[in-house]
């Protein structure tokens, strides 16, 4: 088996810089996190909360500390800072290949999507933002690697489009369309998810959109780890 891991991200229209953060380590037992972070506000606030968090996040787990200790130690250290003024939506997806799980922690309201075969399950359970105030916990929700896992992450700015058309987007359903009409890879998934938020949209995005898409398939190839980046500049 191997672990595809796609992201499509873009800013809000009227915004200089996108305040959603993301980033991927390899931890120290095996295995790769991503670690995806929304901070309130717009523009370069939200990008400095945003990346505050993420850092604090990926050094802990760098070091060996669990992804949950890592959340709540973020999550006090915004608190501190901005004194339960500012929060922060926060993604945690981690390929732990020490225990043979994938280990997803949320601090996140936007639930998260787990499809198997045919079933599509939604992890909703309610989930506080960091930053509100100390003693922050994450949900935790452990699931064995299994061959055509498809997890689906995102920040709100996807739930939200559509809404000042009045017609807001239905995340699950469009998800469960993608998947019926074909077997797409991940980064096909992720790029069809944030094209159907902007054309909601009008394609002026009210918010910033980021899609995180992990997906289990069978190892075809060698044993070479490879990422791909595109960053659009101008």
């Amino acid at each position: 088996m191997e672990v595809q891991i796609a992201v499509a991200k873009i800013k809000w229209y009227a915004s200089s810089e996108s305040g959603d953060t993301l980033e991927v380590i390899e931890r120290p037992n095996g295995g790769l996190s991503v670690v995806l972070a929304d901070g309130q506000t717009s523009g370069r606030g939200a990008k400095a909360i945003s990346m505050m968090v993420v850092r604090k996040v990926i050094g802990l787990l760098a070091e060996g500390v669990r992804d949950g200790a890592a959340a709540r130690a973020a999550s006090d250290a915004l608190y501190t800072d901005k004194k339960g003024k500012v929060i922060s939506t926060l993604n945690i997806a981690s390929v732990d290949l020490h225990s043979g799980t994938i280990v997803l922690t949320r601090n996140n309201p936007c639930p998260i999507f787990i499809t198997r075969g045919n079933q599509t399950d939604c992890l909703s359970g309610e989930s506080v933002p960091l930053g509100t105030s100390r003693d922050v916990r994450p949900i935790i929700t452990e699931i064995e690697i299994e061959s055509g896992l498809t997890i689906v992450i995102y920040t709100d700015g996807l739930t939200h489009a559509g809404e000042r058309r009045g017609e807001p987007m239905d995340v699950c359903e469009v998800i469960e369309s993608l998947l019926e009409e074909q077997e797409p890879m991940p980064q096909e998934l992720a790029d069809d998810l944030l094209a159907y938020a902007v054309k909601l949209d009008e394609g002026r995005p009210a918010d910033d959109i980021s899609v995180l898409v992990l997906k289990v398939a069978p190892r075809n190839g060698d044993e070479v780890r490879r990422m791909t980046v595109r960053l659009p500049i101008g």
